[in-house]
C-alpha cells in the first residue's frame, strides 16, 4: 500500500511539553505544523508529573544558580533561559487563564493542582495555532541523504518536511511510551548517545526491618550519603518507606549520585531524624524526659512517630517496659545513636519503570545551545528530555523541557 505523502514547514515528533511547546512557538512563527504522537493522547507522561498535580518550573529566577543545580551540563540551558525562562514560563500560562501557586521549595503549581489544566492551555494554544496533530502514530523511520532529513516514515503516511524536532523523552516510566526510540534514531544518524539511566528514581534497600515500615512518611530529616565510611553527599526534607526501600524527594534527589557510587561499592545512608538537636542537645533533652515515672514504650511518640516505635525497641534492646527514670547513660547512647544515625544498606534502584526521568542522552557538545540545532543533521533540533541534561526535583526538569522546546520551536522556521 502506498504512503499518503504531506508537507509541512515543521514536522514534531513527541507530543510531551517539549513537544507541545516548540509546535506551538512554531506555528506561532507562520509555519505550517504537525505534532506526531504514538500514544493516543498529548502529554501521557506529563499529566502524571508532580503527583498528578504538576510541578510546572521551579521559581529561581536567578539562572546562575538555577544551571548550578543541574550540575557541570547545566551551563548549556544559560542561552535558551535568556529567552524563555522562568519568568516567561510562569507569564505564559498566567496569559492564558491558568492561576498558579509557588510552594515550599519554590515549586510552581497549578491553583487547582490538577496537571490537566496545564495540558489544557497547550491544547487550545496548538488548537487555535491550527497544527496538525497525529495520534497513535507509530514512527518507523527517517530518511536522511547529505546531513539532511528528507522525510519521516510512519505505517500509512510519509511526512516532508523543513525543519526535523525531536520530543521523544527518555526512558523513564516507559508505560508513559517513553521507550529510548529518539535515542536510536539520533545513534542512526551519527549522534552519539551518551549511556541513558534511570534517575530521580526510588531506592531498594537491604534491611527487611525498613519494609515494615511502607507508607511511613518522615518529614524535616536529613539523609547523608556515606561510602567507605566517607560522607558524599546529604539532603534535608522528606522521605517515605515503601514495600521495597525508599522513595520521597530527598531520596530522590540524591538518587542519581546514589547510583553512580554504587558502580564502584557499596553505599550506605545515615538517616538523622533530628537533625536540629546535636548529640549533646539531644542527650540534655532526654535526660529531662527521663525524670519521668512513666513506660518507655508509652514515651516513645513523643519522640518517633508511632510506627518507629517498635524499631527502636528492637535497636537498642530496651525492655518497653522499663520506666524512664531507670534507663541508663548506655542505653540512653543506643537511643542518641537511633536518632541521630539510622543506617541502612542501599541495593540498587527500581530502574525505569518508576523513575522520573532519565540521566543521559545526546551528547551536548552535539547540539547548539543557541537554537537546540543539530551540528551533525542540518535540519534536526533535539529537546527535552532526549538530552543528556537534567536536574533535581522541583520543577527543573520542566523547565528544561519549556525553555528547550520553545528555542527550537522559534529556530525552526526557515
Amino acid at each position: 500500500m502506498e504512503r499518503i505523502k504531506e508537507v509541512f514547514d515543521v514536522a514534531v515528533i513527541g507530543g510531551g511539553p517539549a513537544g507541545m511547546i516548540s509546535a506551538i512557538k512554531a506555528s506561532e512563527k507562520g509555519a505550517k505544523v504537525i505534532l506526531i504522537e504514538k500514544n493516543l493522547i498529548l502529554g501521557k507522561k506529563f499529566l502524571i508529573t508532580g503527583g498528578g498535580r504538576c510541578n510546572i518550573t521551579q521559581a529561581e529566577f536567578n539562572y546562575k544558580k538555577f544551571v548550578e543545580k543541574l550540575g557541570k551540563k547545566g551551563q548549556f540551558l544559560l542561552s535558551g533561559l535568556s529567552i524563555f525562562g522562568v519568568k516567561e514560563v510562569i507569564d505564559f500560562f498566567e496569559k492564558n487563564g491558568l492561576k498558579i501557586k509557588i510552594e515550599r521549595g519554590q515549586r510552581v503549581f497549578p491553583f487547582s493542582n490538577k496537571s490537566k489544566d496545564v495540558l489544557n492551555v497547550l491544547l487550545r494554544h496548538l488548537k487555535k495555532n491550527k497544527v496538525k496533530i497525529l495520534l497513535g502514530q507509530e514512527v518507523l523511520g527517517f530518511n536522511v541523504e547529505k546531513g539532511r532529513i528528507n522525510k519521516v516514515e510512519l505505517k500509512d503516511k510519509e511526512i516532508t518536511a523543513k525543519s526535523f524536532i525531536l520530543a521523544t523523552g527518555g526512558k523513564a516510566y516507559p508505560g508513559t511510551g517513553s521507550t529510548g526510540d529518539g535515542y536510536q534514531w539520533a545513534q542512526k544518524m551519527g549522534h552519539k548517545i551518551i549511556e541513558p539511566k534511570p534517575a530521580l528514581v526510588p531506592l531498594k534497600i537491604k534491611e527487611s526491618w525498613a519494609k515494615d515500615l511502607q507508607g511511613l512518611t518522615l518529614k524535616n530529616v536529613n539523609v547523608s550519603v556515606f561510602q567507605d565510611n566517607k560522607k558524599k553527599a546529604s539532603r534535608f526534607g522528606e522521605m517515605m518507606f515503601t514495600h521495597f526501600g525508599l522513595t520521597g524527594p530527598i531520596i530522590l534527589d540524591l538518587s542519581k549520585s546514589i547510583l553512580e557510587l554504587l558502580n564502584k561499592e557499596g553505599v550506605v545512608l545515615s538517616i538523622d531524624l533530628k537533625p536540629a538537636l546535636d548529640i549533646k542537645a539531644l542527650d540534655n533533652r532526654l535526660q529531662r524526659d527521663f525524670v519521668k515515672n512513666k513506660n518507655f514504650k508509652n514515651y516513645l511518640p513523643e519522640l518517633v512517630p508511632q510506627r518507629l516505635s517498635d524499631s527502636i525497641i528492637d535497636f537498642t534492646g530496651i525492655n518497653p517496659s522499663k520506666k524512664l527514670n531507670s534507663i541508663e547513660k548506655e542505653e540512653r547512647k543506643k537511643i542518641i545513636n537511633f536518632l541521630k544515625d539510622l543506617r541502612l544498606t542501599v541495593q540498587g534502584s527500581v530502574g525505569f519503570a518508576q523513575a522520573i526521568i532519565t540521566t543521559g542522552g545526546i551528547d551536548l557538545k552535539e547540539i547548539n545551545s543557541k537554537t537546540m540545532k543539530s551540528k551533525i543533521i542540518k535540519n534536526l533540533f533535539l529537546v527535552g528530555e532526549i538530552l543528556d541534561l537534567d536536574g533535581p526535583t522541583g520543577g527543573y526538569n520542566l523547565q528544561i523541557c519549556w525553555t528547550t522546546g520553545y528555542t527550537a520551536g522559534i529556530n525552526a522556521v526557515v
